[in-house]
């Protein structure tokens, strides 16, 4: 401590939700020692020194000697998380003129300063600090009551629906000044370097639905950079690389670049086709140079992207180039000392396509998964993407956090994007681009929930792109009849998906697999949309003709890339439609095995293998049962048989009632009596019906009002039931024999093994 009014404290990180605002805060014990109040103005004193606005602890926080600063705050106070910090109460004086410029080199901006000056009111500057135009439409600790000091702080961003990162270039008078409704704002258009190098275009507080995989990043990268008596006191070598994969779009990048600005370490990123050269040795020349540069710039963050293109596995690539440059590499990160202070980081989504060579200790020392976020996780990343945007009352990110299961944070930004890009749309038909645009347009330019649900239409989660996504529309009151069929996938797979600590706190497992078999045309497809749409799960629907190929091995590869992206994107259900013609019974044919047969193994080994499927479900559909293969019927694969029937009279009256909802029926239409005249017919064939009643009263006429009785009787004469009266007594015959688990030879199309009295 330098003197009585002024207090050592460790820097921590604030909320995502508090970020941009130049607030700071602590303990209501430290603020009475400095002598400052809630709203008073506070010096940060680190390598650099800035003010903030001091607030009220989180409730947790509570008589720790703490404080907490957001990015562009760690930044300005040339501190990051864990440092110890001065902080004194401070003396700020009316600022005259404020000049600022775009943090960035490949932004210009136009603007008056009016509007930033609006936007900064009361706010603490320093020349050289960065500030945010953010606007905080979500503030307050997770009793959702808000601060009302950070409220009346926070005023609309200054342009249009972006934050903006500004470099305050100058002030008068010198030292700390407070913006007032009388400073002259001039706003440069272009990049201008301040005085003191500083970095703040990516810091943690952008980064938001990684979890504990920051954590895991940081101990590896910043404490060897930042602090390396630590391990030199211990006698170890500290890590010399990490590599982060996980699907594209999770942030991979993002976190590197995040982590070497947090350490104030120079960054160096490496991209595979910078490094290939047409001479002989130039590839592996400019690899070398990164390191040498690195190295008498240390400390140094080397990060390679998609390093699965420059370092290969050796012996599966025909170029000489690039076994020369994974030899390279691996020379350069075994010549690394290990007090040189360099980390490499690698990023990748094809893990298993890297030299073994280089994922051992020593080069990359460990492996942290980059996942696709949960719904806490996607909540903060749309926290962050929409902290420069003004939102409409009402708007439930929430709501919209809940929706985009499957979703990594580049497809949120995308969905952002969109969202703003529907609410422009909306005031373009009112502006003439060539006259400017009025700036009560711009005031009044926000996104609403609307905008937010049509931008989700277009925005399909990047993991699932490759393979058919389905986001159905369909609800369990679409579903007619089928009251016992719902009861079981409702508790079978709605439950699981929802709530899976309660399955946890019991012990028990839920089940990996539904097959759902029954007459053609009974609705086993319909209930399955149904299950994914309630369950609020992605849906990947498939066929066997999209998973059986002609070339050797592929089929296998197709079934097993199926599932792995499906646990990627968890919770997940997985459909396959007609699945007799993808695992029929095995031992069928001579000599080596057909691909149905390998497939069949392939999905054995998916469903009960090693690999653990928690939040996937399979759920299969076939109306042909008895020529599937036995093992797949057992608990552990398909643990329910799931009869879909055909319909009796009171399902099908429920039937009828949901494809007639949107028609106009006569009054002596009696959906009772269809009822009853229509026995046998499956809903397929009732809604048949519907269609050829509706094309019937259209016959007589293109106006005509309503769909009469007679209509229904002639669409009557012209169909008949699809399920025949033997059909029908097969398929409970069947359902019989599968839910008794006694199969019978001439049902399953395979003799049993003969049991022998020896």
């Amino acid at each position: 401590m330098s003197d009585d009014s002024s207090i050592q404290l460790q820097v921590a990180n604030m909320r995502l939700q508090d970020a941009g605002a130049s607030v700071a805060r602590l303990t209501v014990s430290v603020m009475q020692k400095i002598g400052v109040k809630e709203g008073d103005l506070i010096e940060l004193i680190g390598k650099r020194h800035t003010a903030a606005i001091a607030m009220r602890p989180y409730p947790e926080d509570e008589g720790i000697n703490i404080i907490r600063l957001d990015g562009l705050q760690r930044v300005n106070a040339g501190a990051t998380s864990g440092d110890h910090i001065e902080v004194r109460k401070a003396e700020a004086r009316p600022a005259a003129k404020v000049v600022l410029a775009p943090a960035q080199k490949n932004l210009r901006l136009q603007g008056s300063g009016e509007a930033l000056q609006r936007t900064f009111l009361q706010r603490p500057m320093v020349s050289g600090d960065v500030v945010s135009t953010s606007v905080q439409q979500h503030l307050g600790g997770r009793d959702g009551r808000g601060d009302g000091l950070l409220r009346g702080l926070v005023d609309l961003p200054a342009y249009g629906l972006q934050e903006i990162r500004l470099v305050v270039v100058s002030t008068q008078p010198r030292g700390i000044v407070q913006m007032t409704d009388k400073t002259i704002v001039e706003l440069r258009p272009l990049y201008e370097e301040p005085k003191e190098a500083r970095r703040a275009d990516v810091t943690y507080d952008d980064i938001g639905g990684l979890g504990s995989s920051v954590a895991q990043v940081r101990e590896m990268v910043e404490l060897p950079l930042r602090h390396p008596e630590l391990f030199q006191r211990l006698g170890i070598d500290p890590p010399k690389g990490v590599l982060l994969y996980g699907p594209p779009g999770t942030g991979k990048t993002l976190l590197a670049r995040a982590v070497a600005n947090e350490t104030e370490a120079s960054f160096y990123h490496i991209a595979g086709p910078e490094i290939m050269g047409s001479r002989y040795g130039e590839s592996e020349e400019r690899l070398r140079q990164v390191f040498q540069e690195a190295s008498q710039n240390a400390p140094s963050v080397i990060f390679i992207d998609e390093i699965d293109s420059i370092a290969p596995k050796r012996e599966q690539v025909t170029g000489e180039v690039e076994r020369r440059i994974v030899a390279q590499l691996l020379t350069l990160m075994d010549g690394l000392e290990p007090r040189q202070n360099i980390v490499v980081i690698g990023a990748t989504n094809r893990r298993d396509a890297i030299d073994e060579a280089l994922r051992r200790p020593g080069r990359f020392d460990r492996e942290i998964v980059i996942g696709v976020p949960d719904q806490g996780g996607r909540r903060e990343v749309l926290a962050i993407h929409t902290r420069g945007m003004p939102l409409k009352k009402g708007t439930d990110l929430d709501e919209v956090a809940r929706s985009t299961y499957g979703f990594v944070g580049a497809d949120l930004g995308a969905l952002v994007r969109e969202a703003a890009m529907d609410a422009l749309r909306r005031v373009l038909p009112n502006i003439n681009l060539r006259e400017g645009i009025p700036s009560e347009v711009i005031d009044d330019l926000s996104v609403g929930q609307d905008d937010f649900v049509t931008a989700m239409k277009r925005i399909q989660p990047s993991a699932l792109r490759e393979i058919m996504i389905q986001a159905p529309d369909v609800r369990w009151e679409d579903v007619g009849g089928l009251d016992q069929a719902q009861m079981k996938l409702k508790e079978g797979v709605e439950l699981p998906l929802r709530s899976p600590q309660s399955f946890k706190r019991l012990g028990i497992r839920p089940a990996k697999g539904f097959l759902l078999f029954g007459p053609p045309g009974t609705g086993k497809t319909l209930l399955a949309k149904a299950v994914a749409r309630e369950a609020e799960a992605n849906f990947v629907a498939t066929k066997s003709s999209d998973l059986l190929s002609k070339w050797y091995g592929e089929s296998e590869q197709q079934v097993t890339r199926l599932f792995e992206r499906a646990r990627q994107v968890a919770p997940t259900i997985i459909f396959i439609d007609e699945i007799d013609s993808l695992a029929p019974a095995r031992g069928g044919g001579l000599g080596e095995p057909a691909v149905t047969e390998r497939v069949v193994n392939t999905l054995l080994a998916e469903m009960d293998g090693l690999e653990d499927m928690q939040g996937v479900v399979v759920m299969a559909a076939t109306n042909r049962p008895n020529l599937l293969d036995p093992a797949l019927l057992r608990p552990g694969r398909f643990d329910e048989l799931v009869y879909v029937p055909v319909p009796d009279s009171k399902a099908r009256l429920k039937i009828l009632g949901i494809h007639t909802r949107k028609m106009p029926l006569a009054a002596d239409v009696r959906l009772e009596e269809l009822a009853a005249r229509t026995e046998r017919f499956t809903g397929a064939d009732l809604e048949d019906l519907t269609r050829r009643a509706g094309l019937v009263a259209l016959r007589e006429s293109l106006d005509v009002p309503q769909v009469r009785s007679v209509h229904f009787t002639k669409a009557l004469q012209e169909i008949r039931p699809s399920v025949t009266l033997e059909v029908e007594k097969d398929y409970e015959e069947m359902f019989r024999t599968l839910r008794q688990e006694t199969p019978q030879p001439k049902r399953y199309g395979f003799t049993p093994l003969r049991q022998t009295a020896e």
